[in-house]
């Protein structure tokens, strides 16, 4: 009732005990929205209504996973606790939350430290079982076949189908404590050939207990995971704060933290755009380096690659969004995109100084005629990625930096190019011209000189 009194709530879904490990306590609530243009709020300030409002049910806990928030519907910030023991790993899983709870921008605070199931104890006393004639492997298997069961064979039916055949105890007879008391187990035969009847509770002693739900490992230690979701920061800024207060506690011997899920696979993906656009910029290099025939011209084409990171960030900015793996990937597609500019721009200059024009006279008409052309393919460029920018489509929201991204950096790169990349364009140009003077050119050089290319 809550959720659905919402106008901008189409209809949900309820999911109860789906064998999640945090087990039959666990439930999911699939929201479904009405369309982007008929709500005036987006999916994350939903997303934060929601979780205050139902914070007010007494007796739960509330969680927000978006479907596209990370592979396998993971929270945005993981992290686990490992250690030998699983007592102290909980005990310091509800130290590390209480001190990281206070970060801004952390919601949804979460552990894989869960009120444990009902189980019930079986403690075989060794010596009275053995003293009977029994192990405390063979009542263990005895056991499995009595509660959980086991395949004996099978059973083909008169449609020609075949069954397993599953033996176990019924379901009264296995319910409660007292009832596995009473289980009878064949030692030996008397000695009139009756055979010899233990009962479990003479060889054990059994107790009601709880148990943890699951039981998780990594690197051959126990592992307590903690989680969380991210408000109005980046995961990155939010799994900073995290990683100094974690540094900063003093873990018993034997005891770590170490960054999991999300987390991991979002630095490793950083990682990987990085190194993608270091050889985006290497590949720009060698390409304009063959195509001008020169080693020092492509850097005063390439002055317009760190322009567009003033615009990037200026867009962030302004949209309130954070350096997420859409924006980096948008400037990756910047490099190919602003070196066109310059390009237009130089190139131009060159053919006019081999028709005899001076440096600068040629520069100047380079900025007058490549402007035209220029504005146009930076407008055709904003146009087309507004819609996803200002996120208009359905689902869009969380590729919207990425648009952002793009405006913002061919915005720059298209104005500061006219200014920055002529004047690097001649020092460049003077530090050829000392080159040839330099190392003893005997004829004069036209510097970034070009075959020349009729129209």
């Amino acid at each position: 009732a809550i959720v659905r009194e919402f106008p901008e709530v189409r209809y949900t879904l309820a999911t109860l005990n789906t064998g999640n490990a945090a087990g039959k306590m666990y439930a999911s609530i699939y929201i479904r929205l009405v369309d982007r243009k008929a709500r005036s709020r987006s999916v994350d300030d939903m997303a934060s209504i929601l979780r205050e409002r139902l914070r007010t049910v007494p007796g739960i806990t509330v969680t927000h996973v978006g479907l596209l928030d990370s592979v396998g519907g993971n929270k945005q910030v993981e992290f686990s606790l490992q250690g030998p023991d699983l007592q102290e790993l909980e005990r310091l899983s509800r130290q590390v939350s209480d001190k990281i709870r206070p970060i801004p921008g952390l919601v949804d605070l979460d552990s894989s430290v869960k009120p444990g199931k009902p189980t019930v104890h079986v403690e075989v006393r060794a010596e009275a079982a053995s003293d009977l004639g029994l192990g405390v492997a063979s009542i263990g298997s005895q056991l499995r076949t009595l509660i959980a069961g086991e395949t004996v064979g099978n059973w083909r039916a008169p449609d020609d189908q075949t069954y397993d055949v599953n033996v176990r105890l019924a379901p009264g007879a296995r319910n409660a404590a007292e009832d596995l008391q009473r289980l009878p187990f064949i030692t030996a035969t008397n000695a009139d050939g009756t055979p010899r009847v233990v009962r479990l509770n003479q060889v054990a002693r059994i107790t009601d207990a709880t148990g943890p739900n699951q039981i998780n490992r990594r690197n051959m230690a126990r592992e307590v995971a903690i989680n969380a979701n991210v408000y109005l920061r980046s995961a990155g800024e939010v799994s900073n704060d995290i990683r100094t207060v974690l540094d900063g506690m003093a873990f018993p011997p034997g005891y770590r933290y170490q960054f999991s899920g999300s987390t991991k696979n979002m630095a490793e993906a950083f990682g990987y755009a990085i190194s993608a656009l270091v050889l985006a910029i290497l590949f720009i290099y060698m390409i304009l380096a063959s195509q001008f025939k020169s080693f020092l011209q492509p850097l005063a084409l390439m002055t317009a690659l760190p322009l567009t990171l003033i615009g990037v960030v200026l867009a962030l900015l302004l949209f309130q969004s954070t350096l997420s793996m859409f924006s980096v990937i948008g400037v990756v597609m910047l490099m190919g995109l602003v070196t066109k500019n310059a390009i237009l721009l130089v190139d131009f200059a060159i053919r006019a100084r081999e028709d005899g024009l001076e440096r600068s006279e040629a520069l100047l008409l380079a900025a007058k005629v490549r402007l035209r052309p220029i504005l146009m393919t930076t407008l055709a460029m904003i146009f087309g990625m507004v819609p996803l920018a200002f996120a208009l489509s359905e689902g869009s929201e969380q590729r919207a930096p990425m648009g952002q991204a793009v405006i913002g950096g061919v915005v720059t790169s298209s104005l500061l190019t006219l200014v920055v990349v002529p004047v690097v364009y001649c020092y460049m140009d003077d530090l050829a011209t000392w080159l040839h003077r330099k190392w003893g050119a005997k004829r004069p050089v036209v510097p970034f000189s070009t075959p020349k290319i009729k129209a």
